[in-house]
C-alpha cells in the first residue's frame, strides 16, 4: 500500500497575483502526520516554509513552521497563509467577514486580525512579539564580503544591530537601492561575519524604493541552516524593520502608520508588508499586514 499523501495549499502572499510575494505550503488539520513527516513533507514543497494547522493547548489554532531543513519558531508569510486558508475555508464557523481569533506559536500565542483590504481581497494583521535590538559584535569586513560588497556602500551613519520580533535577524542598512541590488550572498561566509549570532538570518535595507508608496526596500538572506538562500518577502524581518525604523530613524510625529516595505524585486517576486511599530514599556509593539493568494493544491 501506498503511503498516505498530504494535502498541500499553495498560498503567494504579501501579494494578491499569483507567482509574486513569497510562496508558503499550508497544511490544514495534518492529524496524521508527526514531525518527521511533516518535516518531509515540508522538504518535498520546496517552499522556503511550510506551516501546518495543529490541536492547540491555549489558543484558537495552534501551527508549526517547517523549513526545508529544520522546524524554525516563527513564519510571518506562512502565518498570513495560514489565517486566509483558515478564513477561506470555514474553519472560524463565521462567513467570509471580519473575524479574530489566536495562533499558538513557538514563539508565543499571536493575535489575528482579518479586515477588509484595499483591493476587496481580506487582509490579514498579525501581532508578532515585542521588538528587541542587540548591538552587532561581529566584524564589518567579513560581513562586506558575505554580502558581496563594500564597506562604502555601508549607510554612514545609520547601525547595523540585530533585531527580533520571535526570530533574529542582522538589519544592515546600506546607502542607496543600488547597493542593495548588487548584493550577492556568500553563505558559506555567514556564519564568520555572524559570530555573536551565527543562525540568523541577515536583512539589508535602503530607504531608496522602487514603487510609489513604498518607505523602504529590502531584501532577506536566510541562515544556511534553512535550506534557502534569498526569501521574496519576509513577514517576521519586516516587522523587526518597522521597530528599527521608529527606533533609529523616525520617533516622531510624522513616522508613516503603517509602514509600507518593499521587497522580492530582485527575484521577480515583489510584494509589500505593512507595518504598524508603536513604543511600549518592553520595546515596540509590531503588527504586519498583508494579502495572500490560493495559487495552487499540491499532494506531497
Amino acid at each position: 500500500m501506498s503511503p498516505m499523501r498530504t494535502r498541500v495549499l499553495h498560498f503567494d502572499v504579501f501579494t494578491s497575483e499569483c507567482g509574486k510575494g513569497n510562496p508558503a505550503g499550508i497544511v490544514l488539520l495534518p492529524h496524521h502526520l508527526d514531525t518527521h513527516a511533516m518535516q518531509a513533507v515540508a522538504a518535498a514543497t520546496g517552499f522556503g516554509d511550510t506551516a501546518f494547522l495543529v490541536p492547540p493547548r491555549a489558543a484558537d489554532f495552534g501551527i508549526r513552521y517547517f523549513s526545508p531543513r529544520r522546524e524554525i519558531d516563527l513564519c510571518g508569510h506562512a502565518t498570513i497563509a495560514a489565517a486566509t486558508a483558515i478564513h477561506a475555508t470555514g474553519l472560524l464557523g463565521n462567513g467570509a467577514g471580519e473575524a479574530m481569533f489566536s495562533l499558538e506559536t513557538r514563539a508565543g500565542i499571536l493575535p489575528i486580525a482579518i479586515q477588509p483590504g484595499l483591493n476587496g481581497d481580506p487582509l490579514v494583521v498579525m501581532s508578532q512579539a515585542s521588538s528587541r535590538f542587540r548591538p552587532f559584535g561581529g566584524n564589518r569586513q567579513l560581513l562586506c564580503r558575505a554580502l558581496h560588497t563594500s564597506e562604502e556602500d555601508l549607510h554612514p551613519t545609520l547601525p547595523i544591530v540585530y533585531g527580533s520580533t520571535g526570530r533574529w535577524t542582522l538589519i544592515v542598512p546600506l546607502r542607496s537601492l543600488d547597493a542593495v541590488r548588487r548584493l550577492k550572498p556568500q553563505t558559506e561566509n555567514f556564519p564568520a561575519a555572524l559570530c555573536d549570532l551565527p543562525e540568523a538570518s541577515i536583512h539589508p535595507f535602503s530607504t531608496e524604493v522602487v514603487g510609489v508608496g513604498a518607505h523602504l526596500h529590502a531584501r532577506h538572506f536566510s541562515a544556511p541552516s534553512s535550506g534557502t538562500i534569498e526569501d521574496p518577502v519576509t513577514g517576521t524581518a519586516s516587522g523587526v524593520l518597522g521597530a528599527y525604523y521608529q527606533e533609529f530613524m523616525g520617533g516622531r510625529d510624522d513616522t508613516p502608520q503603517p509602514l509600507v516595505v518593499e521587497q522580492g524585486y530582485e527575484v521577480g517576486r515583489e510584494g509589500r508588508v505593512l507595518v504598524w511599530a508603536e513604543k511600549g514599556s518592553g520595546g515596540y509593539a509590531v503588527r504586519i499586514g498583508g494579502s495572500a493568494v490560493l495559487a495552487e493544491e499540491l499532494l506531497c
